[in-house]
């Protein structure tokens, strides 16, 4: 039991990681829940933000909640194999995290707003699980696609630092890195909670706010 957990929280190696394939998921042309296209072009003036926050479900209903975002799509990021399942995903031999792929628009929400609602919709202070879930692909991480992405995920993450030490929390173990090639869910798992409404969301939160951020 401690071996299967031990793997399931562990970073694979390339040479570990499994083969996956070249070809790609296929992907539903529309949003289920607003209609609009889950792959690009998209509509002209959109930014991408990449976030990793827990099971990918409850993470990308609340962004597609948030006004100002034009699409999400769930899918995986982060690891080793191409193209991955679900499935293989769930051996913990991928490296992929779970993640959700945000379009916004930002003359109509800012990504500092987004960054507010990843940090206040899970707890950042876990490690590789969130809450129950518990493995490599539930790790709390933002993948930034220019300097100034990192710039304020880097400060953000220093203010939810000092706002959640105030508070007892722990050390935040959220990475932040350059946005990794990003590999999209099996259709079911887009918008699943639209689809299932009482489906399992698996995030929880600190309860922690940051007036740093607005």
């Amino acid at each position: 039991m401690f071996h299967r957990l031990h793997k399931k929280v562990r970073m694979p190696t390339p040479q570990e990681a499994l083969p996956g394939r070249s070809q790609r998921m296929p992907v539903p042309s529309t949003h289920f829940v607003n209609a609009h296209p889950l792959e690009p072009p998209y509509r002209d003036g959109m930014e991408i933000a990449l976030f990793g926050l827990g099971c990918f479900w409850g993470a990308e209903k609340r962004f597609w909640e948030t006004e100002g975002v034009y699409t999400t799509a769930v899918g995986y990021a982060g690891g080793y194999t191409p193209n991955p399942t679900y499935e293989e995903v769930c051996t913990g031999l991928t490296g992929h995290n779970e993640v959700v792929r945000v379009v916004f628009d930002p003359q109509v929400v800012a990504y500092e707003a987004l960054l507010r609602v990843f940090w206040e919709a899970h707890d950042p202070t876990q490690g590789m699980r969130q809450g129950n879930d518990l493995g490599t692909q539930y790790r709390s991480g933002i993948y930034v696609y220019d300097q100034r992405q990192r710039n304020t995920a880097e400060a953000s993450r220093e203010a939810y630092q000092q706002a959640l030490l105030q508070v007892g929390h722990g050390r935040i173990t959220t990475e932040i890195c350059a946005a990794p090639e990003f590999y999209f869910a099996e259709a079911y798992h887009q918008q699943y909670l639209a689809k299932n409404p009482r489906g399992y969301c698996g995030l929880g939160g600190t309860g922690v706010r940051c007036a740093v951020l607005g």
